[in-house]
């Protein structure tokens, strides 16, 4: 891997740590705050709402600059929002300001991706997503674990032993000392970024009109979606993300009813999905090839069948089992599947743009799936029923995808052959 590779891997962990430990923490202070069961999943919610109403923008914006100050800025949006939380005392409040992180975050997530795709050649770039997915899972096992440790009153109370130096700054409570410690580590993410190499790439936006810019990416999306190849990996990532936000707060549910465990607990059940996911990603950079992506869309099926089994499931090992195999098939079938994704969308608009729109999608996927959720667990449904329609849900998408692929494959067939035909 060529220079700075290894910089951007780094700033990308410790910024999507910290992300991950502020959302378990985020939920613990609107427990604290007394805020209705349905506000959980809308934490998720607010945070990727500007990844969806921003995408027009972001794109031209990560493509304006080199990509490490792109990330430089959109980490210190981050920290701000983190500091709002630190002031929160209502569950509005507390709601904005991770909708603030969200936003540094929809900023960020053009420039982390682009930056690969002008940095390496196409045939780097499944090993590259291995690396960045893996990393980002294990900043997601690290991430939910660390929010569900500083929660317990145990850890926090070493630090407020120190006394006097915390307290001068307000930090008198266990989930202020938890915002506090979130702050440095994304502040050690914005140190790193300082050190992301220039790839010389020329930044210069041809047009900054908002109206041409929402025309662009109306187009760049209409590019995407017609693109044989692009259409059906955008279909399956999109399917993914939303799924996978879901089930986040999925597991947190299923912990407390089928495992009788609290927040501080079920995070970390969070994190074996995650650790089974870097399993995944790992075998898929090392198997499957850039051409053959598409062929692993099946996994994808067996995932939401597999999904469906956790109802049966109340011993903790073969929880843990369940899991990591659930993990390690949606890892196994997202990575080729970004990949193609984004040397699809380098080829037909650059890397800023054709990453804003995967964003775009996958963002208004999660958003659909959690306000479905939030609906759900309002009208109280038993979360057995919801993990049965999500399995089914997923199993019945990935079925129509892949019949999707294999009819786009036939029309090409049938093209191919009638120009065989006219040559002779």
């Amino acid at each position: 891997m060529k220079r700075g590779f290894y910089t951007i891997m780094a700033a990308q962990f410790f910024s999507s740590l910290a992300d991950n430990a502020l959302l378990v923490v985020a939920i613990a202070l609107l427990i604290e705050l007394h805020a209705p069961a349905y506000l959980t999943p809308m934490l998720k919610f607010v945070f990727v709402l500007f990844y969806v109403v921003l995408a027009p923008f972001v794109g031209a914006f990560a493509d304006s600059m080199p990509k490490g100050r792109v990330m430089l800025i959109s980490n210190t949006i981050k920290i701000i929002g983190c500091g709002l939380l630190f002031f929160s005392v209502h569950q509005y409040v507390a709601l904005a300001a991770y909708a603030i992180v969200g936003l540094g975050a929809a900023a960020y997530s053009p420039a982390k991706y682009g930056i690969l795709t002008e940095l390496l050649p196409p045939e780097k770039l499944i090993i590259a997503n291995g690396w960045i997915e893996g990393l980002t899972v294990a900043s997601i096992v690290l991430g939910t674990v660390m929010g569900g440790i500083l929660i317990t009153p145990a850890v926090s109370d070493v630090l407020l032993a120190f006394g006097s130096p915390l307290t001068a700054v307000g930090i008198d409570s266990i989930l202020k000392v938890s915002i506090f410690l979130v702050a440095i580590i994304y502040i050690v993410a914005a140190i790193l970024n300082f050190n992301i190499p220039n790839t010389g790439v020329d930044h210069r936006i041809l047009k900054k009109s908002p109206l041409f810019l929402i025309y662009d990416f109306g187009h760049c999306v209409k590019l995407l979606w017609t693109d044989k190849l692009g259409q059906i990996s955008l279909a399956v990532t999109t399917l993914f993300w939303g799924a996978g936000a879901t089930l986040q707060f999925i597991v947190l549910k299923w912990a407390e009813v089928a495992l009788g465990y609290p927040l501080s607990k079920a995070a970390q059940l969070q994190g074996i999905v995650a650790i089974g996911i870097a399993i995944g990603a790992i075998m898929a950079a090392r198997l499957i090839m850039l051409k053959q992506s598409l062929k692993v869309i099946p996994l994808g099926i067996v995932m939401g069948i597999v999904v469906m089994t956790m109802i049966a499931a109340h011993d903790l090992w073969i929880v843990i089992i369940l899991l990591i195999l659930i993990g390690g098939l949606a890892g196994f079938f997202v990575v080729p599947m970004n990949a193609l994704l984004q040397h699809r969308g380098y080829i037909l608009m650059g890397a800023g743009h054709s990453i804003a729109v995967q964003n775009f999608n996958e963002n208004l996927s999660i958003l659909v799936m959690l306000l479905f959720y939030a609906i759900l667990v309002s009208f109280e449904v038993h979360i057995y029923i919801v993990i049965v329609l999500f399995g089914l849900f997923v199993s019945i998408t990935m079925t129509l995808i892949r019949k999707w692929h294999l009819l786009n494959q036939r029309k090409e067939d049938s093209l191919h052959l009638i120009g065989t035909h006219k040559t002779h």
